[in-house]
């Protein structure tokens, strides 16, 4: 969700934390063509008969790393997950279709039919990986049998904007730049504070690393109620999981509910995870991942 305030890839990100580095290592990479360069997949876990694949999509200014207290749980649960850096994100290549999640579409399903074959996923989105979801399925329904949509925006709730990001590119120097990361997850990403240097630093660095090599500084998308208008299109199961105090919705979250319901042909139901801010699968994996193994069946 980090917009228009990050810098191309101009200069090199900091090493990431060893959980990072030994998952990463742990994971298959796939590449499929995304304009002049890759849509970068990574993969963990085993094709299971009957079981359909996890697809999880990341939010902006985010990669794969956005489910790193996720992915271990999820797999010694029995699911395979492919999990994509989405076009100007992390490792992988811009879109030619433009910059926003509409421009992602394409290059994300011809990516998964690419992977998977007539394999049919369920897709999690997160935040802007969750509305780029729900426009990938009004677009392609074959792509997916369920949606889970966790902190997406764009569901045309909130009067206006509800929270203020600081720029920190042109601060002098990294203690400056870190105070500035520190400020916006607090304002966006994280309820308890107290993790954002918590857990060894982990959310701080994967944000910093994160946000470095955030090549889509325009993104407009989110501000609008595109999800909400892009779900009557979907015939699939729709779910929802929140953090209850989600600084995107803020006291407009108990909105939320009727709004799914008023959109998705098949809405499922909304789970709101107490004590967890917009990055809620990262700030209470655990409850985050009962709630995901409900929705998933």
């Amino acid at each position: 969700m980090m917009d228009q305030l990050f810098p191309t890839a101009s200069q090199p990100a900091p090493p990431l934390p060893e959980l990072v580095q030994r998952l990463g290592a742990q994971a298959r990479r796939c590449v499929t063509p995304c304009g002049q360069g890759d849509l970068v997949w990574h993969v963990w876990g085993q094709a299971r008969e009957g079981v359909a694949p996890l697809v999880l999509f990341h939010g902006g200014s985010g990669s794969w790393t956005h489910f790193v207290r996720n992915i271990e749980p999820l797999v010694r649960a029995g699911r395979e997950l492919w999990v994509p850096d989405l076009p100007g994100f992390g490792d992988s290549a811009v879109s030619p279709l433009g910059g926003d999640a509409d421009g992602m579409v394409e290059p994300l399903y011809q990516g998964l039919r690419s992977l998977l074959g007539d394999r049919v996923c369920e897709l999690i989105g997160f935040s802007f990986g969750g509305m780029t979801a729900g426009l990938l399925l009004a677009t392609h329904p074959d792509a997916a049998s369920r949606l889970v949509l966790v902190g997406a925006p764009a569901m045309g709730v909130v009067p206006q904007r509800q929270f203020e990001l600081k720029a920190w590119r042109h601060l002098p120097d990294a203690a400056a730049q870190a105070d500035i990361h520190r400020y916006n997850l607090a304002a966006l990403m994280l309820h308890d504070t107290a993790l954002i240097d918590g857990l060894e630093g982990l959310a701080l660095q994967l944000h910093v690393a994160n946000v470095m090599r955030d090549r889509l500084p325009r993104r407009r998308l989110a501000h609008t109620d595109i999800l909400a208008r892009s779900l009557p299109a979907l015939s699939c199961p729709v779910h929802a999981i929140y953090g209850a105090h989600d600084a995107l919705y803020k006291s407009w979250i108990h909105q939320l509910e009727a709004a799914f319901a008023a959109s998705a042909r098949d809405f499922r139901g909304m789970t709101l995870i107490p004590e967890a801010g917009h990055w809620v699968q990262f700030e209470r994996p655990e409850a985050f991942h009962a709630a995901l193994m409900d929705a998933l069946g």
